[in-house]
């Protein structure tokens, strides 16, 4: 029975590692695609404040 209990966690904390992978990569994705959206405002506030970046959460 502890084998069975093992193997099925073990699956489950693989998967719950995968869905986390794959959530940054769809968040990253979309800050990408967000700073793309939005380039002219954000040139726009770099002229007064250069080197600035939205910040990614």
């Amino acid at each position: 029975m502890h084998l069975a209990y093992s193997s099925i966690s073990t699956a489950i904390q693989h998967q719950q590692q995968e869905n986390s992978l794959n959530e940054r990569q769809l968040r990253y994705l979309a800050y990408l695609v967000t700073c793309q959206k939005f380039r002219r405002e954000i040139a726009a506030i770099q002229k007064y404040l250069p080197g600035w970046a939205p910040e990614f959460r």
